[in-house]
């Protein structure tokens, strides 16, 4: 799988764990289902944890069911891995190291209403399909004001950059 990171990926000093992930690329077009947090005014790719004993595409199909209400997803692709390493914010570790598997896919048919775990809801995320030239301009907005970015906004932002270059076609 490709790496999509844009620069060397450097851990951060102290006691690290690694969380893997799976995030979901659906596009009609130069549209593209993203999640919009309205906590952090941002815009992120459906996807989540992968579970112990959990495949990455079963993991992705899970989460992309959860949060976006997706009923029959279906050609499950590989794109690409994007790694970071965060401050944690637990005592039992100091950093995470965030492994991103990448998925192209497609969903067929209707949508149910998604599944959302609570601080979703109280983060105000709900799926939304926005052109992706309009959802990198947003997060591009959001990583240069100091005062309001998520964490995830310079993975979302790269990652988007990757998909645009690289699938969607003008």
């Amino acid at each position: 799988m490709q790496s999509l990171n844009n620069t060397p990926v450097i851990p951060l000093q102290g006691s690290c764990f690694t969380r893997k992930t799976t995030r979901a690329i659906v596009l009609r077009g130069n549209d593209i289902l993203m999640l919009y947090t309205k906590r952090y005014d941002d815009y992120t790719l459906p996807g989540g944890g992968v579970d112990e004993g959990e495949s990455l595409e079963a993991a992705l199909e899970r989460e992309l069911k959860e949060e976006t209400g997706a009923v029959s997803i279906t050609g499950l692709t590989p794109f690409g891995r994007y790694e970071e390493y965060r401050p944690w914010y637990k005592p039992d570790h100091d950093n995470v190291h965030i492994i991103s598997y990448c998925y192209v896919c497609e969903i067929c048919g209707e949508f149910d209403a998604p599944a959302m775990e609570d601080y979703e809801h109280a983060n105000g995320m709900k799926p939304v399909w926005i052109n992706i030239n309009q959802a990198i301009a947003h997060n591009e907005a959001k990583l240069n004001d100091a005062n309001n970015k998520g964490m995830s906004v310079l993975r979302e932002l790269t990652l988007l950059k990757h998909i645009s270059a690289q699938l969607v076609t003008d």
